[in-house]
């Protein structure tokens, strides 16, 4: 797994009230005292592994900008993605589950930076934090939704509506509407050639839904997009929101109810 860069030491570098990753943002104040010396924070430049399939998990990761991708490998190379991680989750969450290798590959499609903590103490954390337990329980079982869906967008939905819904995923994870994103990578998230997803970009061009240029895709139209996709978007967003409060920015942008994590 390639070897993060951590800045600065787990007390002063912990987080503040200006955190935006949502599980930190759920913490009562007492786990937070807790969890905060023990963060570090790490820069997350586009192409980072932060998962191998098979390998043994030495550091958690909570996302604070950017987005991950969830890909699934399978024993002859064969590689397809199955889920996002942006701020809103953290990559290692199974490790509440009593597990310690990564099933999965997780790697930085959008650079951006986050919290680090080793399993170790996360371990510890979790046993000490009612708060920071109860949230990663439930954002496996939102990524858990996450991935079903994908499985029933890749099995159920054209390429044009799994592209819309790939795009308002991203889009749901990132600070504006510009997604640092080239053709030959959502080729690959989306297991269909290049040429495809060229001609399905010139596509929603011409539909005025975004603007694509080399190496970023702008969304220009969200609405439009997200009625492109049909069913193949908008479930899990649902169940995230009545799973934990939205963030304050609201760029998110997770559609269904403000609900307040009991």
């Amino acid at each position: 797994m390639t070897k993060h860069r951590k800045s600065g030491s787990g007390v002063n570098a912990g987080p503040d009230a200006s955190v935006r990753n949502q599980l930190l943002r759920g913490l009562s104040n007492k786990d937070m005292e807790i969890v905060r010396p023990l963060l570090h924070h790490v820069d997350m430049p586009r192409s980072m592994k932060l998962d191998d399939p098979g390998a043994k998990v030495d550091d958690v990761f909570f996302l604070e900008s950017g987005m991950c991708s969830v890909v699934v490998v399978g024993k002859h190379g064969e590689s397809t993605e199955a889920g996002h991680i942006g701020r809103d989750g953290m990559v290692g969450s199974a490790i509440a589950s009593d597990v310690d290798t990564s099933p999965n590959q997780a790697v930085m499609q959008i650079a951006g930076d986050g919290w680090t903590m080793s399993v170790k103490d996360f371990k510890k954390c979790l046993a000490e934090c009612e708060t920071l337990r109860k949230s990663v329980l439930r954002y496996g079982q939102s990524l858990g939704i996450q991935v079903s869906h994908t499985l029933l967008a890749a099995a159920r939905f054209k390429i044009q509506q799994r592209l819309a819904r790939w795009l308002l995923m991203c889009h749901d994870r990132v600070d504006g509407d510009d997604l640092g994103i080239t053709h030959e990578f959502l080729a690959l998230m989306l297991t269909v050639r290049r040429s495809g997803v060229t001609n399905e970009l010139h596509v929603l061009e011409g539909m005025h839904l975004i603007k694509s240029t080399r190496g970023n895709v702008r969304v220009l139209d969200r609405e439009g997009l997200i009625k492109l996709a049909s069913g193949s978007y908008g479930i899990p967003e649902e169940e995230y929101g009545k799973l934990f409060p939205l963030l304050d920015d609201g760029r998110l942008n997770v559609p269904g109810p403000q609900v307040q994590a009991p």
